[in-house]
């Protein structure tokens, strides 16, 4: 099997002048992923390139794949993701991934954006203080997952497990969601990217899914997200995520 011209011009695109280790000792398993993953996915969707790495850059905290981090994040470097950008795209997944899992991620990051020359660290992107972090959070965790059900979980939580939902506002929403650099509609879909990429997490997936809505990513937005994770999470987890999207949006 031969590499198509999309597939080697797409691939360039991303890592000009490089040739992977991994097309010398393995050419037949490159070629299959680098024609699937290069010119037969990217055929389908509306994302534009950036958007596409940052929620592969997302999936793969998730998914604890630290090497191809590395590498797909000097890619998006390359083709225009800012080193904030970089930065908030690790800083969302703590809340979700939590630090044990990303605290890699962060160095990692850390050493691809110094060996370009970047100075840390980078100018800080938090928009609230300790006495704002809890109403600033739970306001966008309203606009985001709707008034309604906020106030719902809230009134449902008992009075010795209600500090979550506290958690919930103040430090999920309050120090993550309010912070410049990405807006909350890509932050959204970096949240979907991670839920469904790390598995077993179909319910916060199905509210995420109904977020996405919230903040204008449309049903083909979030089919786009899923099949170009498709190469890296593998099929279960992302028909996993599809039975999550249908179930919640019927086409």
């Amino acid at each position: 099997m031969a590499l198509s011209e999309t597939a080697r011009r797409n691939h360039d695109e991303l890592f000009p002048g490089h040739v992977s280790t991994l097309a010398v000792t393995d050419p037949e398993l490159i070629e299959i992923f680098d024609n699937f993953a290069f010119d037969e996915v990217l055929g389908y969707g509306n994302l534009d390139t950036r958007t596409r790495l940052m929620v592969q850059l997302a999936s793969m905290i998730a998914c604890q794949a630290v090497g191809e981090y590395r590498v797909m994040l000097g890619a998006a470097l390359t083709v225009g993701l800012t080193p904030i950008e970089a930065k908030e795209i690790v800083y969302q997944a703590v809340p979700y991934v939590g630090m044990a899992k990303v605290f890699d991620f962060i160095h990692a990051t850390n050493d691809v954006l110094t060996a370009r020359g970047i100075q840390l660290p980078l100018e800080g992107q938090s928009t609230t203080t300790p006495e704002t972090r809890a109403d600033k959070g739970l306001a966008v965790q309203k606009e985001i997952v709707g008034a309604v059900r906020i106030d719902q979980m809230y009134a449902a939580a008992a009075p010795d497990d209600v500090h979550f939902q506290r958690f919930l506002s103040a430090n999920c929403f309050g120090d993550h969601y309010t912070r410049t650099g990405i807006d909350v509609r890509t932050r959204e879909l970096l949240t979907f990217a991670m839920l469904i990429s790390m598995g077993g997490c179909e319910p916060q997936a199905r509210g995420h899914v109904a977020a996405n809505l919230n903040v204008g990513n449309e049903r083909g937005v979030l089919l786009s997200v899923i099949t170009q994770l498709l190469p890296f999470i593998g099929y279960p987890r992302t028909l996993n995520a599809l039975a999550v999207i249908d179930e919640v949006i019927k086409a």
